[in-house]
């Protein structure tokens, strides 16, 4: 990150984001989308668990990561949260009311207060309209009538994210990636929601572009307050933004954490083999674990029993098999640091001897390059 804004909330500790007010709870949901086959290929034949059964707890004004591989889910919860999916499974519950299954007209009073940046800022935007009309639309749709009128509200807002004012009856094939996504920034922020669901908002845009996105969007939750998720799979932007951070594999959160006690003290081992490919300046340091993991993630439609991640675990052992285990605070942690393994890793890892490699080609690679 080329430049960093540090939060006053992202100060504080885990127990003093624990008093902020509970604004989502998130508990034992699932998405389970259906396999249909045999012949006239209505009968369901299995399913794709998309998300198998997680909790989490947002609080107001905190900004929570949500990481993993490609596949695990993230993007799912992400839409299960904002309901654009309905839940098969669990409870979702919004300031304490019960929206897991809300109506469209249930829904609608609450709308409003919950918006979702989507991760391509290509075709999130309708080519037909101007940024105008985009950004007015939620408006429109809402009944909301800002003092001054809507185009005063759009060109505020335009200013906001760091756009032209100017630029309100332009269309979105004049922009650059980057500012696409600070017009779908301006939308979201358009009806002044309470929580803001950030799909991978930076994964499409030039590595130049990242960190102003980014500060873009520390700088509107430290002036407005919102609730961030900020769904990601590079650690790094994690880090820099999030106060918490949830680590999800294959459709189950498997540690939670403030910042600081997550990448400093993780101890679930799939969090360890995350950080251990998180890449650094310092080529030289020989200090840094390796960890390797042999193979890939499990189909989600026929996922391991008990602990899921025990096929790819060099810790794994028989109770991985027959118990899945539950996500809680194991000795040693700080309070909030919840981690879902049997047989958790060290808080650090420098006493270890030297690094994992389970992948043996792989590993058979490395050494042919050494020799070579």
């Amino acid at each position: 990150m080329s430049e960093n804004v540090t939060l006053p909330e992202q100060q504080g500790s885990e127990d003093e984001v624990r008093e902020r007010r509970e604004l989502m709870s998130v508990q034992g949901m699932a998405m389970h989308f259906p396999i249909y086959g045999g012949f006239p290929f209505r009968r369901q034949v299995g399913a794709v668990k998309a998300v198998d059964g997680i909790d989490l707890t947002v609080y107001e004004g905190e900004s929570l990561g949500l990481v993993g591989e490609s596949g695990c889910g993230k993007s799912t919860t992400g839409r299960m949260m904002t309901r654009l999916l309905e839940p098969t499974g669990g409870k979702l519950l919004y300031q304490g009311q019960d929206i897991t299954h809300a109506s469209r007209k249930q829904l609608a009073p609450i709308r409003s207060e919950i918006q979702m940046i989507f991760q391509d800022p290509y075709s999130s935007l309708n080519p037909r309209q101007t940024v105008g009309s985009i950004i007015k639309s939620p408006m429109e749709v809402n009944g909301i009538k800002p003092a001054g009128g809507m185009e005063k509200r759009v060109r505020e807002l335009l200013e906001l994210v760091g756009l032209n004012p100017e630029h309100y009856n332009r269309f979105p094939h004049e922009f650059s990636g980057g500012q696409r996504q600070r017009i779908g920034v301006a939308r979201a922020l358009a009806l002044q929601p309470k929580l803001i669901i950030a799909d991978e908002p930076v994964s499409a845009l030039d590595v130049s572009i990242q960190a102003q996105v980014v500060n873009l969007l520390q700088k509107v939750q430290r002036e407005l307050g919102i609730a961030f998720v900020f769904i990601a799979h590079d650690l790094a932007i994690v880090r820099h933004f999030s106060e918490r951070v949830a680590v999800m594999y294959l459709g189950k959160v498997v540690e939670v954490a403030d910042r600081d006690s997550l990448y400093n003290r993780p101890r679930h081992p799939y969090t360890h083999a995350l950080l251990s490919a998180v890449p650094e300046a310092d080529v030289d340091s020989a200090s840094k674990e390796r960890i390797r993991l042999e193979g890939d993630v499990p189909s989600p439609i026929s996922p391991p029993s008990g602990c899921r991640f025990r096929t790819r675990c060099w810790k794994a052992q028989d109770k991985c098999a027959t118990e899945e285990p539950p996500l809680v605070q194991i000795s040693g942690n700080r309070a909030g640091h919840l981690t879902a393994c049997h047989f958790p890793e060290d808080p650090t890892t420098e006493g270890r001897d030297k690094a994992i490699v389970m992948d043996p080609a792989l590993s058979a690679l490395e050494d042919q390059a050494t020799k070579g």
